[in-house]
């Protein structure tokens, strides 16, 4: 019996130093587990155009509302609606029986009015010939002075009158007083037009070039006032349409910033000019304005390879040439395109991970691949 008992106890042992050693072979197997793999890139320095996106709005660059200066039937229209029409070119024609009668009127006045001055004129002359003889008297002479001197007032009435008559009759014909594509009309012929109506006839639009004006917020705007009294004017990329991000051929620059700040919104107008040969830009279009602020030398940060803390601080990993991980809190100055533009945290020639961090913790070993490289296989594959 003595023996068994002695026989029992031993397997126990054994079996109790078995499971002691167990661990002890599990992390022996851990330890023999290769470095799981990153994808990494080298921080190095790009010379990048940090801009700033505001919305903006097209307005022309000149605008003109076509209203008639006299009374009358339109009676011929002479251009054709969304064409372009130069300067001084005749749009309309209103009917100018009235106004050319009248004009011919004044005209006869003033010609009567002349006649009455020449021969009264005549009478003057002849009257100081016969005073210096002594041959009429005095009264005589002021008479006809007098007559003279009404005669010429009337004479400049009668002038008057008539260029009056010649400007209502010339304004019978509507001329374009700018250059620009035109309207439709709003008036067609038979239509009765007035000198004081408020509805314009048609309307011209200058579109090359081309305003646009830009909301920025009173903060953001004292940058800008900056360097536009430094460079004088910004260049401005235009985006037409946010979804595709479709851009504007030509560049626009800005030139121009209102000196207050609206009460309502708290924004204040710039004004960009962008040429538009082509006239793709119309007003009242809504685009988007990227005023390019200054190119510079920058470290640049794929968002993708950054994390946020709870409190919203950017966190990196960064590979140490033990090939272990560090954790790096980074702050950052600007977004230029899908990178953060780096103030501090990380400097120029460190790798950092951009892919595999979410596996890694500080102060472990890993296995770094250049970003965009096949993942190398591990031992267990």
């Amino acid at each position: 019996m003595y023996q068994f008992y002695k026989v029992v106890t031993v397997i126990l042992s054994l079996s109790l130093l078995a499971c002691a050693e167990e661990p002890d072979a599990q992390q022996t197997m851990g330890q023999d587990m290769p470095p799981p793999a990153v994808s990494v890139m080298t921080l190095s320095r790009e010379n990048v155009t940090l801009s700033t996106s505001l919305p903006g709005r097209i307005s022309p660059s000149k605008q003109a509302h076509v209203r008639p200066q006299v009374d009358g039937v339109v009676v011929k229209r002479f251009f054709e609606e969304g064409a372009k029409v130069k300067k001084g070119q005749q749009l309309y024609q209103i009917d100018d029986s009235r106004y050319r009668a009248q004009y011919n009127s004044a005209k006869a006045d003033l010609q009567s009015a002349q006649a009455n001055v020449t021969t009264l004129e005549a009478r003057a002359s002849r009257v100081k010939n016969l005073i210096s003889k002594n041959a009429i008297s005095e009264q005589e002479n002021d008479d006809v002075t007098a007559q003279l001197a009404q005669a010429r007032a009337a004479k400049s009435v009668a002038e008057a009158t008539t260029q009056l008559a010649k400007v209502n009759l010339d304004y019978t014909k509507v001329y374009a007083p700018i250059e620009g594509h035109i309207s439709r009309s709003q008036v067609t012929e038979g239509a009765l037009v007035t000198a004081n109506q408020t509805q314009p006839m048609a309307t011209i639009t200058q579109l090359d070039p081309v305003f646009i004006d830009i909301q920025s917020s009173g903060k953001e705007v004292l940058k800008i006032r900056e360097l536009m009294r430094e460079k004088g004017a910004l260049p401005v990329d235009i985006v037409l349409n946010n979804l595709t991000g479709e851009r504007y051929p030509h560049q626009a620059e800005l030139k121009f910033s209102e000196v207050t700040v609206d009460e309502t919104t708290g924004a204040v107008t710039l004004r960009a000019v962008a040429p538009n040969p082509d006239g793709l830009l119309m007003p009242g279009l809504f685009v988007k304005a990227n005023i390019l602020m200054s190119t510079d030398s920058a470290l640049l940060l794929p968002q993708r390879a950054t994390t946020r803390n709870p409190d919203g601080s950017l966190v990196v990993f960064v590979v140490n040439k033990k090939n272990k991980v560090e954790a790096r809190p980074v702050s950052v100055k600007s977004l230029y395109r899908d990178q953060y533009v780096v103030d501090q945290g990380v400097a120029e020639g460190e790798s950092i991970i951009v892919t595999g961090y979410q596996k890694v913790q500080p102060g472990m070993k890993v296995s770094p691949q250049p970003w965009g490289a096949a993942p190398a296989s591990t031992a267990e594959e």
